[in-house]
């Protein structure tokens, strides 16, 4: 079963600590949507308002077009992961994953078989006699997305479920649980700070800040476009080169950047992203030339980053593979990807898009 999820100008304040103001949001019914952003900007919240853990301040939420905004947690029929994952620690995996279905007081044969095939979805029915204490992280984790899936809920809620795993298992782990959503083709609320699980898991991310939704799309889509500087900054590891500069009658100068462009005069910041900025003017679809100083390279195995200077401030270029004749203290010319440039206004708002289209390189060579 798979629902669809409504939050209407929700709001919660803490006292006079406004913690998520007019959020307003549609989840499709099967849809995995993930809430991103910084420690404090909401998200988290906005997931314990749904869950029932939190009561709104303002705003309704709908659970398939009904009002739970007052209903209590154990009604609505979610299922929650925490971050901690909660499981019992005086008992064992088994009873841990069939608590829910007990406490309906689900007949104890079918309450074993539910389990057992939810364990073996998870690939953890070898350790169905085992307690919290004799689990790794990663088992630990499995237990709790099992306790989640054997109730069958209308909706997964996941609260930063894979921050406690080790970089490696959380590649792993992410897609596992991708897949199983894909699976089971239940709705998904998924809370993370980690912008790659966010990329890669979501069919629609949120980008929140300070309590307030920035963004809303598909990974890529808000990741090619973004809506405002906090977005841009935010997606994207590295983050986007930012220069602030100003229009004139005469163009744009950001930076070591300088454009011929027709826009009302004014402060704009102009970004270029790591992987716009290359070696060669020909790998860019419309070149700008960027002379500067190399301060330090990183070497990834997969790709390298440039860290240089310019008399204007400093620019980051991230190559694919290697270029072993680059060291540090050398000078260079880069080529900005005029074409892949994004402009902001004095209000942090991304401007439209014209501007940069029919924006010509002063000095492109």
């Amino acid at each position: 079963m798979a629902s669809s999820i409504e939050f209407q100008q929700v709001a919660k304040h803490f006292g006079r600590i406004v913690a998520v103001e007019a959020f307003s949001l549609s989840v499709q019914s099967g849809e995995f949507l993930a809430l991103v952003g910084p420690s404090g900007c909401g998200k988290t919240t906005s997931l314990r308002m749904l869950a029932g853990l939190e009561t709104s301040s303002e705003g309704r939420i709908l659970l398939d077009g009904a009002d739970i905004t007052g209903t209590p947690a154990k009604d609505r029929d979610l299922a929650m992961v925490f971050q901690t994952y909660a499981l019992y620690p005086h008992m064992d995996v088994a009873a841990n994953i069939g608590f829910a279905l007990e406490m309906r007081r689900v007949k104890r044969a079918d309450v074993a078989a539910a389990v057992q095939r939810a364990a073996d979805r998870l690939g953890i029915g070898e350790l169905l006699g085992r307690f919290p204490r004799e689990l790794s992280g990663g088992q630990r984790q499995r237990v709790a997305v099992a306790r989640a899936i054997v109730r069958d809920p209308r909706a997964f809620l996941f609260d930063e479920p894979l921050s406690n795993l080790d970089a490696k298992l959380r590649v792993s782990a992410r897609a596992e649980l991708r897949r199983l959503q894909r699976d089971l083709g239940t709705t998904t609320v998924y809370v993370t700070h980690d912008q790659a699980e966010a990329m890669t898991m979501a069919d629609r991310i949120v980008v929140m800040n300070a309590g307030r939704i920035e963004q809303v799309g598909p990974p890529i889509a808000v990741y090619d476009r973004p809506a405002s500087l906090f977005v841009a900054g935010f997606l994207g590891s590295p983050a986007m080169n930012v220069w602030s500069g100003r229009a004139t009658a005469d163009g744009i100068v950001a930076g070591p950047l300088h454009l011929q462009a027709a826009m009302p005069e004014g402060p704009v910041t102009l970004g270029i992203r790591p992987e716009h900025i290359h070696l060669a003017a020909s790998e860019a679809r419309r070149p700008i030339r960027i002379a500067a100083r190399i301060v330090l390279l990183e070497t990834l195995g997969a790709e390298m980053l440039i860290h240089a200077e310019t008399p204007e401030g400093p620019v980051l270029v991230r190559l694919p593979g290697r270029a072993p004749d680059l060291a540090e203290g050398a000078t260079l010319d880069v080529f900005a990807d005029l074409a892949q440039a994004h402009l902001f206004g004095a209000d942090g708002r991304r401007l439209d898009d014209a501007a940069v289209a029919e924006a010509r390189a002063v000095a492109a060579g």
